[in-house]
């Protein structure tokens, strides 16, 4: 039923003047490729940001404000990240410059796969930050690329599925969260969900990088 009706409203969308989901602006080769590098990504980042607490305090026996001041790094280097990425998105190609952010968000999650059976702090923290670095690189200039492959007039329908493209894909990362925490026993959840995020975070890095086939939407 829900496919039948979903499919029912984006034909109906497609015939409308200014669709509620603009889902023609997916014509657009650059844009398209945006969009799922932005669901991927996001996938992989959930994936990791909703099992490693569980991980942190089921095995590693840390506190909540202990976890909380560990995944603290992540966001952190995100911020401090992003806005030199806006920088660069006007000099270097958008498809490149995400294609090394998932690269370095991937190094990341594999250090976090590979973190010992007894890690200290600071050994949690670099990793984490490695994430947060990766992540930073790559959203600010998907995001201008997404905004800027729209006609000008379709801007907000633009930035409309890019927040529908992020809630996709932390929907489906933490939905794939649960399905795992059930497929595995306790000691082997966050490293099935870390592997699952590593194997996103490459496809997101392969698909950003095919946009460097299309002109940047920013110069």
């Amino acid at each position: 039923m829900l496919v039948i009706i979903g499919t029912y409203f984006i034909r109906r969308q497609l015939k409308e003047t200014t669709p509620i989901l603009p889902v023609d602006l997916l014509k657009i080769p650059i844009f398209a490729l945006s969009i799922g590098t932005s669901i991927t990504s996001f996938t992989a980042q959930m994936l990791a940001m909703v099992s490693l607490p569980f991980f942190m305090q089921n095995v590693l026996e840390y506190n909540a404000v202990q976890i909380g001041l560990l995944l603290t790094p992540w966001p952190l280097a995100t911020i401090l990240t992003a806005p030199l990425a806006g920088r660069l998105v006007e000099k270097v190609h958008p498809g490149l410059l995400g294609g090394i952010g998932m690269a370095v968000f991937a190094t990341g999650l594999f250090t976090l796969y590979l973190l010992p059976a007894h890690p200290a702090e600071w050994n949690i923290i670099w990793r984490m930050a490695l994430c947060g670095m990766g992540f930073g690189l790559f959203q600010t200039p998907n995001n201008v690329t997404i905004v800027s492959s729209a006609p000008a007039h379709r801007s907000g329908g633009a930035s409309g599925m890019l927040g529908t493209a992020r809630l996709l894909g932390q929907t489906l990362g933490t939905t794939l969260v649960a399905l795992l925490f059930r497929l595995f026993a306790e000691g082997h959840r966050a490293q099935a969900c870390l592997l699952l995020a590593l194997f996103f975070a490459i496809a997101a890095g392969v698909v950003s990088s095919i946009r460097m086939a299309h002109a940047s939407p920013t110069k």
